[in-house]
């Protein structure tokens, strides 16, 4: 009972936390909101006892990839432009959103689950590690889709210094 209402609430805030992303003017109050966003996430890593992906999610997002979000922000100096925002877009945008929630809600109720079982059981993950199993799993099978994503953040960062060397 007390693990529900603690779910319901980080789910309440997460869900809170993550329309104030996209609703917010400031792009640094955007980037906060996220953080939260991303905090709450690690919760629910912690509430399915997965403690690494919890730390990983801390570390690497709401710590790494926020800085560098927040340090290009700043970098390019973006100015909140709240007069462009028409109320033709966000009509189609709201349309658009509850299209795909209509939509996600509908094949959630007509799919059924498989009851197939992975390669890793809990029994075998408590003996080998959350770590090391996910050590070996992205070094092996995701090691390309990793170095791609280091790739793309690195152009990120090249892309925005270019861009703003050149408004000086």
């Amino acid at each position: 009972m007390l693990e529900s209402l603690f779910f319901l609430i980080v789910a309440a805030v997460a869900v809170l936390s993550g329309i104030l992303v996209i609703t917010c003017k400031n792009p640094i109050n955007s980037a906060l909101s996220l953080i939260l966003t991303f905090f709450c996430v690690a919760t629910f890593y912690v509430m399915l006892e997965a403690p690494f992906m919890a730390a990983v999610q801390v570390i690497v997002y709401a710590g790494a990839i926020m800085v560098l979000i927040v340090f290009v922000i700043m970098l390019l100096n973006i100015k909140t432009e709240t007069d462009k925002r028409t109320s033709h877009a966000v009509l189609i945008s709201s349309i658009i959103g509850l299209f795909v929630l209509f939509e996600t809600i509908y094949f959630l109720n007509r799919s059924s689950l498989t009851g197939s079982k992975g390669l890793m059981d809990s029994a075998m993950i408590k003996s080998v590690g959350h770590t090391e199993i996910i050590g070996k799993a992205l070094f092996t099978d995701f090691l390309l889709p990793f170095e791609i994503t280091s790739l793309l953040l690195l152009v990120a960062i090249v892309g925005a210094v270019v861009v703003s060397k050149r408004k000086i």
